[in-house]
């Protein structure tokens, strides 16, 4: 049976929920993300494009090249919602769907032509989306999750495109070598250093050539601009590790305001474990100074989710790695080598009252918010803290201006 895969793009997500809630921003130019100057590009309208503007850059730039651009901080929980709701309607519609980002979502049609039509099923679910949330989403469909989601670059905005089996090397042909997925900046550069412009040069060099010089990453890369993706969709992914970061707004050397914040992210992060029923095996600290040197040093442990055993560790990690000469830029943590298990009492050194007194603040943390309870030591970090247990399959929101 012949696959047929669908990809879906909430087009300029986190601005047309900005839209939604006010219509007096629709058709102006639109930036989300950081206030500050450290403020990075989160999303920013299609009317921002044409001075240069674009996700990622720094929002200081962004103001210089559109001035008369509206900021907006946004709202990690206000997004959330609206990707729920979209998120509903598909897992009505959809027998099996992959949820690869807050505004992006892949769905496995095969088969459907057999009885419905597969554009015409997937133009149905695209306007009730548009009808029953108010946003504009695009889709592409094609056989394969790579060349679906190239077909999706191309119908934006607001439209949909089908790529016909058989006719996938011919529409990528024409198209850019930065529109195939895993080619960033750096890779981009070095191959447009070989003189390719195009996907069609690509299509036509040998698959050694590019893997002489682009090593394993070549090969995808190749297959990919010629339209080979054998990648399933997957309904749920297990995370292999969780983390948590913070950006200073201005740099510090404050040795007290960085062993809180750690505090309070590794009291965080072990919440989280505990929620979703995971032991970490492995911590590790992050440090960025302010010449943008970054280190990070990593421990292995035995298996554990409990504070009093993690947060000892974590600060010990942060004495061996800082240099008190230099500012710090950004700190964070890591835990990773994640297994499902429930913390294991220790014969000689834990109490009852200790394990109950964390299931008694876990349950408030439930009900109340991850910010609920906190350590002392941690309440000048009262931004710490998610929307959603990491553990549940959803991709995490990402805004660039989660600042300390």
């Amino acid at each position: 049976m012949q696959k047929t895969i669908l990809h879906l793009d909430l087009d300029t997500f986190f601005v047309s929920v900005e839209r939604k809630l006010d219509s007096r921003l629709k058709g102006r130019p639109i930036l989300v993300g950081g206030l500050s100057d450290r403020g990075v590009v989160a999303a920013c309208s299609y009317e921002t494009r044409g001075y240069g503007v674009h996700s990622g850059m720094p929002m200081r730039m962004a103001r210089e090249l559109c001035p008369e651009a509206v900021v907006i901080r946004g709202n990690a929980g206000t997004y959330s919602r609206h990707s729920d709701e979209v998120t509903d309607i598909i897992r009505e519609q959809v027998p099996v769907f992959e949820k690869s980002s807050i505004d992006e979502f892949y769905a496995d049609l095969s088969g459907m032509d057999r009885f419905f039509g597969s554009y015409r099923y997937a133009t149905e679910l695209r306007q009730r989306i548009i009808r029953e949330t108010g946003l504009p989403i695009s889709f592409g469909l094609s056989v394969n999750k790579v060349v679906s989601k190239m077909a999706t670059g191309e119908a934006k905005p607001n439209n949909q495109l089908k790529i016909d089996f058989g006719y996938e090397k011919p529409f990528l042909a024409p198209l850019s070598i930065k529109k195939i997925p895993m080619v960033g900046d750096k890779t981009y550069q070095t191959l447009r250093n070989l003189g390719l412009r195009q996907i069609r040069t690509v299509q036509e060099m040998p698959l050694e050539v590019m893997q002489q010089v682009l090593g394993a990453n070549g090969g995808v890369i190749w297959r990919r601009a010629n339209g080979i993706d054998n990648t399933p969709v997957i309904p749920f992914c297990e995370r292999k590790s969780i983390s948590t970061e913070r950006t200073f707004e201005r740099d510090t050397i404050d040795v007290h305001r960085l062993r809180g914040i750690l505090i309070a992210m590794t009291e965080n992060l072990a919440f989280q474990l505990r929620r979703g029923g995971k032991l970490t095996a492995c911590i590790a600290v992050k440090l960025r100074y302010s010449d943008f040197n970054t280190y990070s040093r990593q421990l292995r442990i035995p298996y554990t989710s409990a504070d009093h055993k993690l947060i000892p560790q974590v600060l010990d990690l942060f004495e061996k790695l800082y240099d008190k000469r230099l500012l710090v830029r950004l700190i964070g943590v890591r835990f990773s080598h994640l297994v499902p298990g429930n913390y294991q009492i220790n014969l000689f050194e834990d109490t009852q009252e200790a394990l109950r007194l964390y299931a008694a603040m876990d349950r408030i943390r439930e009900r109340f918010g991850d910010k609920s309870v906190i350590r002392a030591a941690g309440m000048g970090a009262r931004t710490i803290g998610r929307m959603h247990n990491p553990f549940d399959g959803r991709p995490p929101v990402v805004l660039a201006h989660r600042k300390q």
